[in-house]
């Protein structure tokens, strides 16, 4: 075997709590050779990222942590106040973040942030550390790198900062990168190339690549070996295909089953619909040749939606897909009135959208209700699950306060949420549960339209397609239509039943959700498709994964 980057024997790290300690790792075993990829695959709360960063030193405050023996770069350490890890940390190991918007210093120019990073680490002295700035960033394929590291992190894109990130990381020549879900908020074109690059620079350097991540079908392609943790414990660990091909584990195999992008099947509701499925001829909703822009500068105007039309049937789910920038969230805010077009004719069973007064715009938000993307930024937190399900009833009915607790109760159970809920803050609950709040928020008006902006993307798989089944079945059981946006080519495919393609503002493809993904016309859609990590994989009735 080659030299190993990393290797860590017998790994039990406790965070202390108000409420007493909270075990994150047992036992934890993990080696990772000089050029290898090795993926942490798991849940949040698996003990992922604890792993991570107890491989760099970087364990929180809280932590309590002991081991057998520990071994970063070919340098042992003797403990985590080991002085030791100062040299580690600029010369053997070093950190790809999973949020450059946080990771990145907005106030600050790129420039100067990576300055900072080549002259810490001693790699360049001040003189000479803005040319290999701007050398690292055109070698991770950022576009004229001078003018970037004049900008601030806002100036960027997602992926552009994304990049800085992986060109910092890389400016040490470390022997291990941790990779923290180093993709998670990018679209798949984006992805495929922030992964591209990050893989070029391994074999360029043969750098040791620890690769965090929810996402198996992006292990299945970018890593070596896979390490499945629950619960704070490694269940199934081996070369990604004999661990994908044979899952031992029954949570390997669960975690497969629950990626999107190995299934092409469209969702079926899991209760007997209660509601008949309507006519696909008689059309909720429709937008003729909509269009908004905005003022970027004071002389340069920035067209999001541009001639958009879309016809969405009454008790069908419509998709909108496309990359970030392509007008999927502006066309979201305009559907539910939340912005005004500067043209365009909206109807909703036939009748005009209103886009101003507060009256009418009041009644329509009974009507049309919108479903955010962040679970966590999205409920107040002041607030209690039942005071947030309840807030649209105060704006339309008045209750007293058992049939107003009845009312929340059944929101909550259409969504699977006890009603002891009901008096719980949103701290108190995970991810996916504050979606379902978020979802039950929306439904307990009954609307007719639900426009759903992104409503998975901030959660794991396996909490991913349960909400997916919930939308499913809810929507069987109440007649619902959906406007389902979302930048997951294969989240959409298990959903929709027609989608549209956005681009640059512009519709440039629409179909039946199978004839797009099957046959699509345009260049931009095979691109999309193209870049579905996993596309090939399949999982069959056993839980193994197959080429197709």
């Amino acid at each position: 075997m080659s030299e190993l980057a990393l290797d860590i024997r017998g790994l039990h790290v406790e965070y202390r709590t108000r409420a007493g300690y909270s075990t994150a790792l047992e036992d934890a075993t993990l080696t990772v050779a000089q050029g290898e990829v090795v993926a942490l695959v798991g849940e949040s709360g698996s003990g992922k990222t604890t792993l991570g960063m107890a491989a760099l030193g970087l364990l929180a405050g809280n932590a309590e942590a002991r081991y057998e023996s520990l071994v970063v770069g070919g340098v042992t350490v003797e403990g985590w106040w080991d002085p030791v890890w100062k040299q580690i940390r600029g010369d053997a190991a070093a950190l790809v973040p999973q949020d450059p918007g946080v990771s990145l210093n907005p106030v600050r120019r790129i420039g100067s942030q990576m300055v900072e990073n080549l002259v810490s680490h001693r790699l360049a002295t001040r003189a000479m550390a803005l040319s290999r700035a701007a050398e690292s960033l055109a070698r991770v394929g950022i576009d004229r790198p001078e003018l970037r590291l004049t900008q601030y992190p806002h100036e960027l894109s997602g992926g552009q900062q994304q990049r800085v990130l992986i060109a910092m990381a890389f400016s040490s020549n470390p022997k291990l990168i941790v990779a923290d879900e180093p993709t998670s908020g990018l679209d798949v074109t984006v992805q495929r190339v922030v992964l591209d690059q990050l893989d070029a620079l391994r074999t360029e350097h043969g750098t040791a690549v620890l690769f965090i991540t929810h996402d198996l079908a992006v292990a299945a392609e970018r890593a070596d070996r896979i390490v499945v943790l629950q619960g704070g414990r490694i269940v199934e660990h081996g070369v990604t295909a004999e661990v994908l091909a044979d899952p031992r584990h029954e949570y390997t195999r669960t975690l497969l089953a629950a990626a999107p992008s190995f299934s092409a099947a469209r969702l079926a509701p899991a209760r007997l619909p209660i509601v008949p499925a309507s006519r696909q001829e008689e059309a909720l909703l429709t937008v003729t040749d909509a269009v908004k822009t905005y003022n970027r500068h004071s002389r340069d105007r920035v067209t999001a939606v541009d001639g958009v039309s879309i016809r969405v049937p009454r008790g069908s789910t419509v998709g909108v897909v496309g990359e970030s920038g392509s007008g999927k969230s502006t066309l979201a805010r305009l559907l539910v009135s939340l912005e005004r077009a500067d043209s365009g004719d909206f109807r909703l069973a036939g009748e005009t959208i209103p886009d101003r007064g507060f009256k009418a715009l009041r009644q329509l938000h009974r009507r049309v209700q919108l479903v955010y993307q962040n679970p966590y930024a999205s409920l107040d937190p002041r607030f209690t699950v039942g005071q947030t399900v309840a807030e649209p009833l105060h704006n339309f009915e008045r209750l007293d306060r058992r049939e107003l607790q009845s009312r929340v109760a059944t929101a909550l159970d259409d969504v699977a949420l006890p009603a002891s809920y009901a008096k719980r803050y949103p701290s108190e609950l995970s991810g996916g549960q504050r979606q379902r709040v978020s979802i039950a928020r929306s439904l307990i008006l009954r609307p007719e339209l639900v426009v759903l902006d992104e409503p998975v993307s901030a959660l794991d798989v396996s909490v991913q397609a349960q909400i997916l089944q919930l939308l499913v079945d809810l929507q069987a059981e109440h007649g619902l239509t959906y406007v389902f946006i979302s930048h997951d080519l294969s989240v959409v495919r298990l959903v929709a039943d027609t989608v549209y393609v956005l681009a640059d503002g512009k519709v440039v493809e629409h179909g039946g959700t199978e004839d797009v993904f099957e046959r699509p016309k345009s260049d931009y859609t095979v691109r999309l498709i193209d870049a579905i990590p996993g596309r090939t994989l399949r999982v069959d009735d056993q839980g193994a994964m197959t080429r197709v």
